[in-house]
């Protein structure tokens, strides 16, 4: 793995337009979590009630706060982990992840619920309230961002697992904890399987470029 790694790094070293596209997709990404930030501002301001949800009227609160930050934080390492091993998906993956972010962001500033009933209280540093309020409900991020990964890496069976299990158990976790109602889990599948597509048409280079290192 490490020989292959290298391989692709000296393949890319005089590649210009490689270096243009990384920071082009550094700096969408940059933008994009800037403009989440604004929007889970937007909802902190606006929030509304509590309402009922079929699904957590009828399964016990768990407190699982190791797994949505601990887990989120492990979840975030292994990503780019992988965008180091594979350096020609980093354009393409900064790009989508960049453009889940802002349509996420258009999806919060909707709808202004309160967070469940009785959902367990996350004891989040500074650094985690600054950049989510707890009031971002719909759609679930720690949903839709591990299905967006396996969608990406759909080609790799055992990357594919690994991600489809990651949402899974991000998704249980966010309903046990009742921290999202219901349909923010199970619309973020929907919703971001639409975000993929629409990132195969407007990066449709990059993802051409992603592809050369299967």
């Amino acid at each position: 793995m490490i020989k292959k790694t290298l391989s692709h790094y000296k393949s890319l070293r005089y590649d210009r337009n490689f270096y243009v596209q990384c920071g082009i997709g550094v700096i969408f990404l940059v933008g994009a979590m800037l403009i989440d930030f604004v929007a889970n501002s937007y909802t902190t301001r606006h929030v509304g009630m509590s309402v009922n949800d079929l699904i957590l009227d009828h399964i016990p609160v768990l407190n699982l706060d190791d797994v949505f930050l601990e887990g989120a934080f492990i979840f975030t390492g292994f990503v780019l982990l992988i965008m180091f091993y594979r350096p020609r998906g980093i354009p393409f993956i900064t790009k989508t992840i960049a453009l889940f972010f802002i349509i996420r962001s258009f999806f919060l500033v909707l709808t202004h619920l309160a967070p469940p009933a009785h959902q367990i209280h996350i004891y989040a540093g500074d650094i985690v309230r600054k950049l989510t309020s707890g009031d971002d409900l719909f759609f679930s991020g720690h949903t839709g961002f591990p299905f967006l990964m396996a969608l990406m890496f759909w080609h790799d069976k055992w990357l594919r697992y690994a991600f489809l299990l990651a949402c899974l158990i991000f998704a249980s976790a966010v309903l046990f904890a009742h921290l999202h109602y219901s349909i923010d889990v199970f619309s973020a599948f929907f919703i971001t399987y639409g975000i993929y597509h629409i990132a195969l048409r407007i990066f449709k280079r990059d993802h051409e470029y992603f592809k050369e290192e299967v």
